[in-house]
């Protein structure tokens, strides 16, 4: 177990985003002296009135990250690109795999005692017949998009840093995220909100593994006080079909249930939908074969080690829905009576 230093700032990378931005803000109630580093165009709004200090630069600019570590005990890197749906993955790749090796590099040059890193259940392999393990191997390179090969391509060199270089790295492989506060939203929230307020009448049907915002904001710190250096944990609650969802979340909000389609003909809809696109020219669409593929890849994910190791135990499913819907409602009327 690491013991923390109360007076040396710890960095969150990525506090703008959705998990950096509650990792930020439990650090803050645990009493911690929060450091952020935040690019000029961030949005700032999840992290309003919190008492932390604000580095300005980008994880593409080393000495940025370098000027941000300086003096740090602790890293917590939740810088990620999700654009899957770009047509140029370029952005995807710097972002997502430049920016962890700048950022890796600046940690060893800066001597932190500990660097979390937000991974993703996309790197992990795919077992249709039991709960995936962290020691399952990715198995699926064939059919992995280039957002989840960027993904793993930066945590394949995060781990050879942590074993060839001494970085003291600890990762998550985060599942589906959902909870409130969430600003941007998240394509997964925002679908979820949708929904509840009985603006999006179809979904597809189709099952994936969860986890509460909250609940990876805790995983975070344990993993810094409590994580073994170059290893990796699943950090995921419930595996959950459409159906019984979203079933929570429209009696919450009194809406009838979506219609459901069939995983096979969303992406058939999909299919045609790319190819009209391209035939007109258009370009960046959410509507995507890997899209609607990536919504039903991922099975039951084992979070055994991540409960044994950092003593981590994920929130009811119900309470996440519940509290997502109640933050979305709240946060609609008072954008409504500004």
């Amino acid at each position: 177990m690491i013991e923390t230093v109360p007076d040396k700032p710890v960095l969150v990378a990525g506090a703008s985003g959705f998990v950096g931005s509650h990792i930020t803000r439990l650090l803050v109630e645990r009493g911690r002296r929060v450091r952020v580093l935040l690019r000029a165009s961030s949005n700032r709004e999840a992290l309003e009135g919190l008492p932390i200090e604000i580095v300005t630069g980008d994880v593409l600019d080393p000495a940025s990250l370098h000027a941000a570590m300086e003096g740090c005990d602790t890293v917590f890197y939740s810088v990620v690109d999700p654009r899957f749906w770009l047509t140029d993955q370029t952005p995807i790749v710097r972002n997502n795999v430049e920016g962890l090796v700048n950022a890796m590099n600046a940690a060893l040059a800066c001597g932190v005692r500990r660097f979390v890193f937000t991974s993703s259940m996309g790197t992990l392999g795919i077992d249709p017949d039991r709960p995936v393990t962290e020691d399952v191997p990715f198995n699926w390179h064939d059919r992995a998009p280039p957002y989840i090969r960027a993904r793993l391509e930066a945590e394949t060199r995060f781990l050879a840093c942590c074993r060839e270089r001494g970085l003291p790295g600890i990762a998550l492989c985060v599942a589906n995220t959902y909870g409130p506060q969430d600003y941007q939203p998240t394509p997964h929230n925002g679908s979820l909100w949708r929904v509840a307020s009985g603006q999006q009448k179809v979904a597809v049907d189709v099952a994936q593994p969860v986890v509460d915002i909250r609940d990876v904001a805790e995983a975070a710190l344990a993993a810094e006080a409590l994580g073994h250096i170059g290893e990796r944990y699943i950090i995921a609650g419930d595996f959950v079909g459409a159906r019984d969802f979203y079933a929570p979340a429209v009696a919450r909000r009194g809406v009838p249930m979506p219609r459901f389609m069939s995983y096979r003909l969303a992406y058939a809809i999909a299919w045609v939908a790319e190819r009209w696109a391209r035939l007109l020219g258009r370009r960046d669409s959410l509507l995507t074969t890997d899209a609607i593929y990536l919504s039903n890849v991922f099975r039951a994910l084992d979070n055994a080690k991540a409960r044994r190791d950092l003593g981590w135990t994920p929130r009811p499913l119900r309470e996440t829905i519940e509290d997502t819907v109640d933050w979305f409602a709240a946060r609609e009327r008072n954008l409504t009576m500004k």
